[in-house]
């Protein structure tokens, strides 16, 4: 009998599917738990839930869930361009910001290609190179993090793309701004960059990307933004790309017509402007990041200092102590599939799920 999985090319057949963090619902069926009785600090979402002006932007949408959305997300496109100062033309939107990586993958990568990124970073760079055929050329990471120098070495002639993401999922590290802007400088002008800067919002003022300014000098960047972190607007996939308008009008070649729903542009265009909500989601983190780090270091467990809204620490036994957690209800993320067999990624929640995180922690090691 003929296998049809046979009339896949093998390069598809070969990819291992993207995991995502454990659902709540998933849990409790499993472990019998009422689901309040969960806490999930497993895929760097905000705690703080949907701000106030996407949630009324988002009930006036409803009004017209009957038509097709607006395939060019004009409001959209003019609140993005208002707020960062970009061209309409610059601009690409996609079901989350794994669109617009797929989007770069699928409009500048082919077969025999190359595209470059470290080690430990994000998963969906060696899924979105994979799927269209090309090869990924994995860099050692430096301390956990991005190795700009040896990346530059990597490029050769086949490289068409050259992933960073800044600040780093898994590991929360951050490369300085002067030393990507030296790297983009003296990397040849036909190798694109994709700069993810999916926790940006979470950065302090002195270390926020300023690589849109960027955009004017450098025709071969594309910044990829997401909704999904600070915004709180994960559930429902909204991203969107910045580059040059030649590069930005590749990709949408390839952009299905219909690819973000209107109530996720209504939602996305008033998150924009609602930056005391942004604010507070900041500041939230920050005592979360220090609440947990501190519990860890208590705890004597070393961690990755992180600038994300993450921190990955170091545990013996990481499989057993990730399946005992969820046992206590506590959902963390294990990171083996990084490289990091020793390492649990814990995200920031309210003040009292990272204190359930660190008692349930606690417990766990002073049984072993």
């Amino acid at each position: 009998m003929t296998n049809l999985c046979d009339l896949a090319p093998s390069y598809v057949r070969s990819i291992a599917p993207y995991q995502p963090g454990k659902p709540i619902s998933e849990l409790a069926r499993e472990m019998g738990l009422a689901p309040e009785q969960i806490v999930k600090l497993a895929s760097n979402e905000n705690p703080l839930g949907v701000g106030p002006k996407a949630q009324e932007a988002m009930h006036e949408a409803l009004v017209d869930i009957a038509r097709y959305p607006d395939g060019n997300s004009f409001a959209l496109r003019d609140a993005v361009c208002q707020r960062f100062s970009v061209n309409p033309g610059q601009l690409v939107f996609g079901n989350g910001s794994n669109d617009i990586l797929e989007l770069a993958a699928r409009a500048f990568l082919a077969p025999g290609d190359e595209a470059v990124y470290s080690q430990h970073a994000f998963a969906v760079y060696a899924l979105v190179t994979q799927a269209v055929g090309a090869k990924g050329v994995v860099v050692p990471a430096k301390d956990y993090g991005h190795d700009l120098d040896a990346i530059f070495s990597a490029v050769n002639a086949k490289t068409k793309i050259v992933f960073i993401a800044n600040p780093n999922n898994p590991t929360g590290t951050w490369t300085a701004k002067d030393t990507l802007l030296t790297f983009l400088r003296k990397l040849p002008k036909q190798v694109l960059v994709v700069l993810d800067e999916a926790y940006d919002e979470y950065l302090s003022d002195a270390h926020k990307s300023e690589a849109i300014t960027w955009l004017a000098e450098f025709d071969n960047l594309i910044i990829s933004r997401t909704f999904s972190k600070a915004y709180g607007l994960a559930g429902l996939r909204i991203g969107f790309g910045m580059a040059s308008a030649d590069v930005a009008g590749i990709m949408n070649r390839v952009r299905q017509p219909f690819n973000v729903n209107s109530v996720a542009q209504a939602a996305a265009a008033a998150s924009l402007f609602d930056d005391d909500f942004v604010e507070r989601s900041r500041a939230l983190n920050n005592a979360g990041m220090l609440q947990i780090t501190r519990g860890l270091e208590a705890l004597g467990l070393d961690y990755i200092p992180s600038f994300g809204n993450f921190v990955s620490f170091r545990v013996a036994h990481a499989p057993s102590v990730y399946q005992r957690l969820l046992e206590h209800g506590v959902i963390v993320r294990p990171i083996a599939a990084y490289e990091m067999p020793e390492y649990l990624r814990v995200s920031i929640g309210l003040y009292d799920e990272n204190a359930r995180f660190l008692d349930a922690l606690k417990d766990i090691i002073q049984k072993s």
